[in-house]
């Protein structure tokens, strides 16, 4: 009997459509021994961890080359999320594993949190929640969100999310894009633009790119500083995206108005990030994608991915590294 881990904190000994369909595909479900394996490990413990399982139901573990070589019985890395940039994908493929992510499950929960997170500093929520509480008070005006143009860097299913949300807010919006969906923007009236002229417009500009070779500090020194004075940056992506110290001197000296951030260079976050110490800045721990719907449909979309692998059928566009395609065999 195959054995499946489910690893995501959220989903830890829980009931669920999930747990039911790998049962019924004929799986043995198990769990890690503590319910933080999720969080990372050093390789060794990971590679323990990982011992007689068969397929990964995964949430934030590190899959290295390194984890990947000392884990020769596992098939297949179903991802909860859209992100995959903690698995070495080379590795994976070459090693003939099958990685899957949940490409339509929380699209919807990203595009609130970042909507959050623009409310959050456009209204200094959380600036005046402290300040009310402590006894103060403050008469300074807030910045409007309406009649604002939101550049989207990204129009995936988040960004297109996103770009929806605000337009119904009545933004003006326009977006960057490799492979637009060029129908879709003409129906919602985006306008496609460079990436210089998403900088030079945007009053915010919220990111929706997966971290890759390409966008890894994509947003540094050279970059933040030719955003619009006065704009914000929102950043539901990846934390590798944004050069941290140069964002920080964004924020002190222009010219950035405020930022919002769910994700971070080094995560867990660090309480003495000097970022923490700005009044201009909202933060989330990484939870953007992560609301009960969401976190149930993606459970629902990875163990399927599991199931209908073991079942001798192919999961589509949920697959990461087609490549093993003509080759895997479970």
């Amino acid at each position: 009997m195959p054995t499946a881990l489910i690893t995501p904190e959220a989903l830890y000994e829980q009931p669920g459509p999930h747990v039911d369909r790998l049962l019924e595909a004929g799986f043995e479900v198990r769990y890690p021994d503590d319910s933080t394996f999720t969080r990372g490990r050093p390789p060794a413990e990971t590679i323990a961890g990982l011992e007689g399982i068969d397929a990964i139901l995964a949430g934030g573990e590190k899959l290295t080359s390194e984890v990947l070589e000392g884990c020769p019985g596992l098939r297949v890395i179903a991802r909860c999320g859209v992100g995959f940039d903690r698995v070495d994908i080379p590795a994976a493929t070459r090693l003939g594993r099958v990685v899957t992510i949940t490409p339509t499950a929380n699209h919807a929960a990203v595009a609130e949190q970042a909507l959050a997170l623009l409310f959050g500093v456009s209204k200094r929520v959380a600036l005046h929640d402290r300040l009310v509480r402590s006894g103060g008070w403050s008469t300074e005006p807030m910045r409007p969100i309406r009649g604002q143009t939101m550049g989207v860097f990204g129009l995936g299913r988040i960004g297109r999310s996103m770009a929806v949300r605000c337009a119904s807010l009545g933004m003006t919006v326009i977006a960057t894009e490799k492979y637009p969906d060029e129908s879709f923007c003409a129906e919602q009236g985006i306008e496609l633009v460079d990436f210089d002229t998403l900088l030079a417009r945007s009053d915010a500009i919220t990111i929706h790119c997966p971290l890759n070779d390409e966008t890894r500090g994509l947003f540094d020194a050279t970059v933040l500083s030719n955003m619009k004075p006065g704009s914000v940056i929102i950043n539901t992506a990846r934390g590798g995206i944004i050069v941290e110290t140069a964002l920080y001197d964004a924020l002190q000296n222009g010219p950035l108005a405020a930022a919002g951030l769910d994700v971070f260079e080094q995560e867990p976050a660090s309480s003495d990030n000097p970022l923490f110490k700005l009044d201009n800045i909202v933060v989330s721990p990484h939870l953007a994608g992560a609301d009960t719907t969401s976190i149930q449909d993606m459970a629902n979309e990875a163990a399927d991915c599991i199931a209908t692998l073991y079942e001798g059928n192919w999961p589509g566009p949920a697959v990461v590294n087609s490549d093993v395609q003509a080759t895997w065999a479970w």
